[in-house]
């Protein structure tokens, strides 16, 4: 097993901590109440992430979207808190949630939503931080959560989220019999969102319908 400190210290070696303007962001889902999507920002904050964010709402789903920085400071129990809190929404409905994290909010997400059948019903995670994983020999066999990953097969970005490491991951999982899913795009580098740094229409529509299809199956729609 693991601590929160060593994940936390895997995933955050080279970050720099800024305080957030706001703890969260509520996105209703067009009929009003829906599922709850705990939204996980990575380093740069929530806004950057909105349009993603938004795009998952208008699926139906109500949209809890927190700033993985402050998540961070104490990820799983801030993490845990996140979810707990996002379940008290006025517009949520009862149940488990999904998580989606994006880049640093993908690590939080995967080192400790991908653990949590109690809470989750579904981790999906896009272009994650991944370099927790070599660091914590089995952690491929933890996972009890299904999985689905996005990787870009050119991010080399701060050599978080590689795909050598995503490949590895899948690997194991597939060896520990987990529920894991790997979708990776060739020549596509890391940020590929609508608004990113490195924006891909086609990668960032299709890791879209992946992930509408897997938040469907997840919630029995």
């Amino acid at each position: 097993m693991f601590s929160g400190f060593s994940v936390a210290a895997a995933l955050l070696a080279t970050a720099v901590f800024a305080c957030c303007a706001q703890a969260h962001e509520e996105i209703a889902p067009p009929q009003g109440k829906g599922r709850v999507v705990v939204f996980i920002s990575g380093m740069s904050g929530i806004k950057h992430e909105k349009v993603l964010a938004q795009a998952i709402a208008s699926l139906g789903y109500d949209v809890v979207a927190y700033d993985g920085r402050e998540i961070a400071k104490s990820p799983g129990e801030g993490l845990r808190t996140a979810i707990e809190n996002a379940q008290q929404m006025p517009r949520a409905l009862p149940g488990k949630v999904a998580l989606v994290g994006v880049s640093l909010g993908g690590g939080l997400a995967l080192a400790f939503g991908s653990r949590w059948p109690d809470l989750v019903a579904v981790d999906i995670v896009w272009y994650p931080a991944t370099g927790f994983v070599k660091r914590i020999p089995g952690f491929a066999g933890v996972i009890t959560v299904p999985v689905l990953m996005f990787a870009g097969e050119s991010d080399h970005y701060m050599r978080c989220c590689l795909i050598g490491t995503a490949r590895s991951l899948a690997a194991d999982a597939t060896a520990a019999n987990a529920p894991f899913e790997l979708i990776t795009y060739p020549g596509v580098d890391h940020d590929f969102i609508q608004g990113g740094t490195n924006f891909d229409p086609t990668a960032y529509n299709d890791a879209l319908e992946h992930t509408a299809a897997k938040l469907r199956a997840a919630f029995g729609d």
